[in-house]
């Protein structure tokens, strides 16, 4: 039997931010059930590989349920919070639906049933989000997410029991919604595994492609499935008040996954060059007292990001990258300088966009805009695309140098290392000068061991005398 109910209740779905993204964990929700909510509201903020952003409501009403808790990884285009919309009495509700209210999706045969016996509601329905799709912070208007996932069996007219669907995205009423990656769904289809009937070995209940291929195994071949059970034979030795398990998901995910394609995909070269930066730190206290830089951040890293921009400019050819599809360097007109920044949720890498047009008080707004933003978490997904070159400051941590992976698609990336008073041999004599060590990873098939010397020591130059920002711009 179909309620009325659904008429009035709108579901919010977790947007498509348009950059091959697939799922984002749930942070944070800040409404609860039966809490007000107005058009533009932020209601949750979620967690893509990307960045942390926060979620507006398209619409005014009640919460009247949340999908999912804290902590829960959602795919795109999954309904994850239910607001009975203003105006939308509540209708009785029948015994059958009442008996599992807490069903991510509605009671016994619900949903699909009420959606084919009112099937002009649910077009009209349909046809309503085409005005206005809620986004993500920083993207335009994605009208692919509501096809990524089609509705299963729109035309049923009988309210038959519900039957889950094999990909996972329709589960039982009467039990939770089996977690797992899409990857995993699609095996679990292809094998014609309903995951909803798979026991998950994997952190936090996600069900594996080893659990697909487990739970596809024919019964009468007893030894695979008898040997199933030994994956998580190290979680019995894990001691749980010495030991702290973290999920690797979001971020951290995404930045592991990053960096091993680079370091396994880019022939890394790095160099190394130690300099005495004593005019540098000088230049650095004389701008702070600048009645042009007042309010502005300057630092060390403001003279040597400029250096490097008129490096670059001298050697263009540093800033470029690798088309392996074409098997063509791209030589880039432009720079957007990234700055590697670390934050709780993991190494983001920002960048400037257009950072060699920037004048020195441009680039100081620029810079203190994006560490700014970077550790309040808020660092939008938008600022993370599209770097050329990039800068890791790891002399903030005291570390002398090291040796950076290349950001993916970038060919050059500067590591800074810590200023130092160290004895030194100035204008023949030992004198205790500021020095520090640079160090420059490049991708050796498409920048040569000249190139990317050049490039190094004419950041060194700069940082040594840095009136050559003057003589070299």
């Amino acid at each position: 039997m179909t309620t009325m109910t659904d008429a009035s209740v709108r579901e919010f779905k977790m947007p498509d931010v348009g950059e091959g993204l697939t799922e984002a964990e749930i942070l944070k929700w800040y409404v609860q059930p039966g809490d007000t909510v107005t058009d533009g509201q932020v209601v949750c903020e979620v967690e893509t590989a990307k960045a942390a952003v926060e979620l507006p409501i398209p619409y005014d009403g009640v919460v009247s349920e949340l999908r999912f808790p804290e902590g829960t990884t959602v795919d795109v285009g999954t309904a994850i919070i239910a607001v009975r919309v203003a105006g939308g009495a509540p209708a009785p509700v029948p015994a059958q639906a009442e008996a599992a209210p807490a069903a991510p999706a509605a009671p016994e045969a619900p949903a699909p049933a009420a959606t084919a016996s009112a099937s002009a509601p649910a077009s009209a329905e349909e046809a309503k989000p085409a005005a206005r799709q809620p986004v993500l912070v920083g993207y335009g208007v994605s009208t692919s997410a509501t096809k990524r996932r089609p509705r299963k069996g729109p035309e049923v007219t009988v309210p038959a029991p519900a039957q889950p669907e094999l990909n996972g995205h329709a589960p039982a009423a009467d039990s939770p919604r089996p977690l797992a990656k899409p990857p995993v769904r699609k095996l679990a289809k292809d094998l014609g595994v309903d995951l909803t009937a798979v026991t998950p070995s994997g952190p936090d209940g996600i069900i594996t492609r080893e659990d697909v291929h487990a739970a596809a195994t024919p019964a009468a071949a007893p030894a695979p499935v008898a040997a199933a059970p030994a994956a998580p034979a190290p979680a019995a030795s894990y001691d749980g008040v010495r030991e702290t398990r973290i999920p690797v998901k979001g971020v951290r995910k995404a930045t592991a996954a990053a960096m091993v394609g680079s370091a396994f995909t880019a022939p890394h070269v790095t160099e190394f060059v130690t300099v005495d930066v004593t005019r540098t730190m000088k230049l650095v206290e004389e701008l702070k007292q600048d009645k042009e830089m007042q309010g502005r951040r300057v630092n060390p890293l403001l003279l040597i990001a400029k250096a490097l921009l008129v490096a670059i400019k001298r050697n263009p050819d540093i800033n470029a990258s690798w088309d392996e599809a074409n098997q063509e360097i791209v030589v880039k007109h432009y720079v957007n300088l990234g700055i590697a920044a670390a934050t709780p949720r993991g190494l983001i890498v920002p960048n400037i966009k257009d950072a060699q047009d920037k004048t020195l008080p441009q680039l100081a707004d620029a810079l203190g805009e994006l560490v700014a933003t970077a550790r309040e978490g808020k660092t939008s997904p938008s600022a993370m695309q599209g770097g050329t070159v990039t800068i890791t400051n790891v002399g903030v941590f005291g570390v002398d140098t090291g040796t950076p992976i290349l950001n993916p698609g970038e060919s050059a990336i500067l590591a800074i290392g810590a200023i130092k008073l160290q004895p030194w041999v100035h204008k023949g004599k030992v004198k205790p000068r500021q020095v520090t060590t640079l160090a420059l990873s490049f991708d050796h098939r498409l920048v040569d061991g000249e190139l990317g010397s050049k490039v190094l020591a004419d950041v060194a130059a700069i940082l040594e005398q840095p009136k050559r920002l003057i003589t070299w711009a």
